[in-house]
């Protein structure tokens, strides 16, 4: 049989992670807790050079990954240009990644609807066990399965996520429910607008089923806000009176909260940004956190992507350090070859050290959200250090 690995989490990063593996020359079953398969699950990704050569690695290739842009842009109140900053990059989705990783899975080695429990492990591997009543052993366990983790959770039950005092309301709008004015001031751009506490970005991408076609397409609306752990607390609260703990799930968020975040962007929100806003049908919000796990590993169990570390998404980092991670595991298990626990601690040592600086950079980014700025302005120095470095991996490598 060889070498075997389970990996926890059918999403992106368990699914590069997969690949990854078998082309190291392991047997890899991966276990996703959701009975049907993902979709629809988050919205725009900055895409870097790492993530497309993994791909091309995985045999998933780039084809039609996403919309091109050239430039960023600084917007004023009133829409005006005032700041640009070259920086080619292609935009994608989440859906479009999914939909590209997910097919190239051989038969039968992706299993829906089993809820990941616990483990047990000696010296010779991991056995895991599921809601179901099934388990399996293997060699590995890699634990894949995101920020909320079941298998960080049992690892490092002290980490907990840090709240960062602000979240970050997402939407997607589709082209064709763009007003003229609006189109033409932001629709092939990625556009940026700060104020004192808010940050707010945007860019294109495909539209459903990765349609590229004009007027196909859709506009990446993110806004991130500062808000007081008081009043976070009654955003996490739904309807029947529940407060959810970390996050709430999209649909249970109250219309109220909704409507003030509307009311509130009608007050100061730059003019193009506003028309983006008042053409969304449906916007939900998430908490931002920092997360730090203190190893990547721990015995013949591996942490990789958000389950390990959670950078905030200014750095737009997320799936590349979890194809990153997946990538730097399946090469030390492969140099280590018959030394599994060797191959694990240099993947542990390697990764940490940029989990750790991801999340630093991060706060670095988001710091400016929390500063008391003078006269309502943000100052020349953030409004370039955002427009040039958010979604940026060049820190990486200096």
């Amino acid at each position: 049989m060889g070498k075997r690995a389970i990996v926890i989490g059918g999403s992106i990063s368990g699914l590069f992670a997969a690949c990854l593996l078998r082309r190291a020359g392991w047997q890899v079953d991966v276990f996703e807790r959701s009975d049907v398969e993902l979709k629809g699950r988050g919205a725009g990704i900055v895409s870097h050079q790492q993530l497309r050569d993994i791909l091309g690695e995985c045999g998933a290739g780039t084809e039609d990954l996403g919309v091109d842009v050239e430039h960023r842009l600084l917007l004023d109140q009133a829409g005006n240009v005032i700041g640009r900053h070259h920086y080619p990059q292609i935009v994608t989705s989440w859906d479009r990644l999914q939909n590209l990783v997910r097919p190239i899975q051989p038969e039968g080695s992706y299993h829906l609807n089993h809820n990941f429990v616990g483990f047990d492990q000696d010296l010779g591997g991991v056995v895991a066990r599921f809601e179901n009543g099934r388990s399996e052993r293997a060699d590995i366990l890699v634990g894949a399965d995101g920020f909320r983790s079941a298998t960080r959770n049992i690892l490092f039950p002290e980490v907990q996520p840090i709240y960062a005092g602000y979240v970050i309301w997402r939407a997607v709008v589709d082209e064709s429910d763009l007003s003229p004015d609006t189109h033409a001031a932001l629709f092939d751009k990625f556009a940026f607008f700060l104020a004192p506490g808010n940050e707010i970005i945007g860019y294109p991408i495909a539209g459903v089923n990765n349609d590229l076609g004009r007027g196909k397409r859709r506009y990446n609306f993110v806004w991130y806000r500062t808000i007081d752990e008081e009043r976070l607390r009654e955003m996490l609260t739904d309807a029947t009176g529940h407060t959810h703990a970390v996050s709430i799930p999209p649909p249970l968020v109250r219309s109220d909260v909704i409507q003030e975040m509307r009311d509130k962007a009608e007050t100061f929100m730059s003019k193009p940004m506003l028309g983006i806003l008042r053409a969304v049908k449906s916007a939900f919000f998430t908490p931002i956190y920092d997360l730090a796990s203190p190893s990547m590993i721990s015995g013949r169990v591996a942490l990789i992507g958000d389950a390990a570390f959670v950078g905030r998404p200014h750095v737009g980092l997320g799936v590349t350090k979890g194809a990153a991670d997946a990538k730097a595991l399946a090469d030390a298990l492969r140099a280590s070859s018959d030394d599994i626990d060797a191959g694990l601690k240099t993947f542990s040592v390697e990764r940490k050290l940029i989990g750790d600086r991801v999340v630093a950079r991060g706060r670095e980014l988001g710091a400016f959200l929390n500063l008391q700025h003078t006269d309502h302005c943000i100052d020349e120095h953030h409004q370039n250090d955002l427009l040039r470095n958010t979604a940026a991996d060049q820190f990486l490598y200096q």
